[in-house]
């Protein structure tokens, strides 16, 4: 018999020195491709350039002020109008109290006596028992027992005025008056046409 003619089987290879489609060996495990981006849901870091801008956090907003809930730091020169400290209270009322009260008690510190009495008023151009020259315009007074050059602030109840006047003269001489003022004094607390008037009187240290 002669030489069998090549079949026509599929699995016999047509050249001979083409190496059967086997899969190269490799020498490890094999490494997924990551060149390709994941664009169906990238992770917001494998955003560039993209910015949160649904839901993004109070320091992401650039130039942005919380003008809802701002903090205590970012109330810049924003007065404590409602509890302010005791040092904020510039001219407070109760300092005020204080340097009132202060001056009260100093001036009742400086009070020698007082009373009440008549008075009333001289304007005749006469020497007085300090050996000076009555003169109307003057605040003096005269008193008659009171010593030479002392002070006396006397106050009419009736409209709150007071003066001071220095006693420099003696007198007067009718029932239920101690003091006989110059013009200028009982003009200043008094009607000068009434004559005479109820006063308080107040002897004040010199």
């Amino acid at each position: 018999p002669g030489d069998p003619t090549p079949s026509d089987d599929p699995s016999t290879p047509d050249d001979p020195t083409t190496p059967p489609n086997d899969p190269t060996p490799s020498d490890g495990p094999t490494t997924p491709d990551t060149s390709t981006p994941n664009t169906k849901h990238p992770s917001k870091n494998d955003r560039p350039g993209s910015f949160n801008t649904k839901n993004p956090s109070k320091n992401d907003r650039p130039g942005s002020f919380n003008t809802k809930h701002p903090s205590k730091g970012d109330r810049f020169d924003s007065p404590n109008t409602k509890n302010p400290s005791k040092n904020d209270r510039s001219d407070s009322p109760k300092t005020e109290f204080k340097a009132v009260t202060k001056t009260a008690s100093t001036s009742k510190a400086r009070v020698l006596s007082t009373g009440t009495c008549g008075a009333s008023f001289y304007s005749e151009g006469q020497m007085t028992a300090s050996g000076e020259r009555f003169n109307p315009d003057a605040m003096t007074a005269a008193h008659k027992s009171l010593p030479l050059n002392s002070k006396v602030r006397v106050t009419n109840p009736s409209t709150g005025k007071s003066v001071t006047v220095r006693i420099n003269d003696r007198g007067p001489y009718v029932g239920g008056r101690c003091l006989d003022l110059s013009e200028a004094a009982f003009s200043a607390i008094g009607d000068i046409d009434a004559g005479s008037m109820r006063v308080k009187y107040e002897v004040l240290r010199p």
